[in-house]
């Protein structure tokens, strides 16, 4: 079946200059393990241990051309040579009304984000420990969503600290704002490198210790989940996660959200730290001494809030590998060391598909037109569509194979099988955080979930066509 027909070249990257991250050998993309990629609409963001580069094809995904095409960012966080540090992930922030930035993940446990210029907006400790993966999520209130939440979710091996968007889009928009002020310009450009992360107080986040049942390779918050049966009356709040690794193949904790501190623990929380800095402040102006160097206080990360183990699933020497979330977090793609991928039902936390054969594979969830009037696809895939319109369905890359394949969920059958080429990946945009002027944008056609292929010997963009011919 021709590869044509089912995608659509978007652009290249191949006159990018590409040496320092180890292009120019065949699979470069996919060989090095410390190569990290993160696609949002309009740029990708490549990285290994010490180097981020930002890139933007000649086309953007929307169809039109890119205001910028061939400018190229290089970014060299300020790492810390003592503990080796190094880039550990990356992942976009992307919002509605334009904003953007990269987040970036260290070995030493380090949220940095970037502006797509390179300058270091806030660095924040998450915990100590290296970040394995960042991911930003959202979900929509509708008729299946009683609620509505957008995220920023850091994994490192036991831990999972959870970020609302909220605070990071304040965070964003209160920068861009100042950046683009006339009169804090130019004491931007005059600040060094090393304050200008450090210019915003620390995101406020929540933290918990998932490492029960052994460290995890990769976690997720899939959503808000229900109160234990003896606190339905709680007025608390719990998410629920779902963590793989080497011990177990599969965990699932219940994540407490603790909003309810008493009166006198949230008044000291605020009192005593603003009394403090005051106090030091004013002994500062008394004690003065002669030009001593102020040595940075050490960054220290929150204590962990309560996670109660809900599942486990032990079958050695099977081990968890990767895990990828569907839209709504109910459902979990979940590859395995001995070529499985398992389809996990994150609220009833049971197994309801089971593929074999698929070694080293990588899952993502996208959406398509599924028509029965084949007569009709056509005509059908030029006019404006609803979410009604799709279906979800999980692409699976087999690189062993050479193949892609697209499954209907949760039951259905094969809808596809594209060749792939080797030293591909599949990757998909980033999810787009919700803006004040979402209410503007709902009357347009839905923009479903896409799956786009990299090809990194030739350069090639790509993305899968959401309609079956």
């Amino acid at each position: 079946m021709s590869r044509r027909l089912h995608t659509t070249e978007l652009g290249c990257i191949a006159g990018e200059d590409l040496s320092d991250l180890g292009a120019g050998k065949e699979g470069w993309l996919v060989d090095n393990p410390n190569l990290l990629v993160s696609l949002d609409t309009h740029s990708l963001a490549l990285a290994n241990r010490s180097l981020i580069l930002i890139l933007h094809w000649s086309q953007s995904i929307s169809g039109r051309p890119d205001p910028d095409p061939h400018r190229a960012v290089k970014i060299r966080p300020d790492l810390s040579p003592i503990e080796a540090e190094y880039i550990s992930a990356v992942e976009w922030l992307v919002f509605d009304d334009d904003i953007r930035a990269l987040a970036v993940g260290t070995s030493c446990g380090y949220l940095l984000i970037f502006s797509v210029h390179g300058h270091l907006i806030h660095r924040q400790i998450v915990n100590p420990g290296k970040i394995l993966k960042i991911r930003v999520r959202g979900t929509k209130q509708d008729l299946t969503q009683d609620t509505s939440s957008e995220e920023v979710c850091v994994v490192m091996a036991g831990v999972i600290a959870r970020f609302e968007g909220s605070g990071i889009k304040n965070l964003l928009r209160r920068w861009f704002q100042e950046t683009h002020s006339q009169l804090w310009d130019q004491e931007f450009h005059d600040a060094s490198s090393e304050d200008s992360g450090n210019s915003v107080a620390s995101l406020p986040y929540q933290l918990w210790n998932v490492s029960k049942y052994g460290l995890c390779a990769d976690a997720a918050i899939t959503g808000v989940m229900p109160p234990p049966l003896m606190e339905i009356q709680s007025s608390q709040r719990y998410h629920c996660a779902v963590t793989i690794g080497d011990d177990a193949v599969i965990s699932a904790f219940r994540l407490s959200v603790d909003k309810n501190r008493s009166l006198v623990g949230a008044i000291l929380s605020k009192v005593v730290p603003a009394t403090f800095s005051t106090i030091a402040s004013f002994s500062k102006l008394i004690w003065r001494s002669e030009q001593t160097p102020t040595k940075k206080p050490e960054a220290k990360s929150q204590p962990f809030a309560r996670a109660s183990p809900l599942t486990c699933l032990k079958d050695h020497p099977r081990k968890g590998e990767k895990l990828t979330l569907s839209p709504s977090g109910t459902l979990a793609a979940i590859t395995d060391s001995l070529g499985r991928i398992l389809l996990l039902d994150t609220q009833a936390l049971v197994v309801v598909r089971l593929w074999k054969g698929y070694r080293e594979a990588s899952c993502l969830f996208v959406e398509m037109l599924a028509r029965k009037d084949k007569a009709a696809a056509s005509r059908w895939a030029y006019t404006d569509h609803s979410k009604s319109d799709y279906c979800l369905c999980l692409a699976i890359h087999a690189p062993r194979k050479g193949i892609v394949e697209v499954w209907q969920m949760r039951t259905g059958p094969r809808l596809l099988t594209i060749p792939c080429p080797k030293g591909s990946k599949i990757l998909q945009p980033t999810y787009r955080f919700s803006s004040t002027s979402a209410t503007t944008s709902s009357s347009s056609s839905y923009v479903p979930l896409q799956v786009f292929f990299l090809n990194g010997d030739s350069g090639q963009i790509s993305v899968l066509n959401p309609f079956l011919h």
